[in-house]
């Protein structure tokens, strides 16, 4: 259970509420703390898949935490990214990549339950959209300029094409689970 996938996803988590904290401090370096702070929360949900799979260290608890800890960091990054630009700009994507993240998360809790949880594992379309994600963020979260460029604006592009992507990956999931949601499965084996 305490193998480093596991710490560098429990790290995750705990960096959420520093990051929450960070964001809201008023100060010049604020920005770019804060998104030094989600940008190490990022980078280790790339580090603790890929040391998992490279040492054999899945376990059940990082399986059920892993997910948990990205939705968890995604989802509290954008609501105060919002809190602080209320703009319906911002709030469009946002509710888009809430709401498919809960969708998509009860979808697989579901079928999990039907015994076909392999129907909606993650995708290679997933992961794009995963970094697409926190690219945004991280520029959403600068704000500012970043070496004279103005980040702003790209990130919103970005959070937009991640949005796009969002639910381009929740309607694959959703066509891929369909037989299984419309008792089309149950049927089949009972012919």
């Amino acid at each position: 259970m305490w193998n480093l996938p596991n710490i560098l996803t429990l790290l995750r988590i705990i960096l959420i509420p520093v990051f929450v904290v960070v964001f809201y401090i008023d100060a010049l370096w604020t920005p770019y703390a804060a998104a030094a702070v989600f940008g190490i929360a990022a980078l280790t949900d790339w580090l603790d898949g890929y040391l998992a799979r490279r040492w054999s260290q899945t376990s059940p608890l990082g399986a059920f935490l892993d997910p948990v800890a990205d939705k968890l960091m995604v989802a509290v990054a954008l609501i105060v990214l919002l809190q602080a630009d209320p703009r319906i700009l911002l709030a469009l994507p946002v509710m888009v990549i809430i709401g498919r993240e809960i969708t998509v998360s009860a979808l697989r809790e579901w079928m999990a339950e039907v015994g076909a949880r392999a129907t909606v594992a993650v995708s290679q379309l997933g992961k794009v959209k995963t970094t697409v994600q926190m690219i945004s963020i991280t520029l959403l979260i600068l704000r500012d300029s970043l070496l004279g460029f103005w980040v702003y604006p790209l990130g919103l592009m970005l959070v937009y094409i991640a949005a796009i992507l969002t639910l381009w990956s929740m309607v694959v999931y959703l066509i891929a689970a369909w037989p299984s949601l419309s008792g089309q499965t149950a049927m089949n084996t009972r012919k």
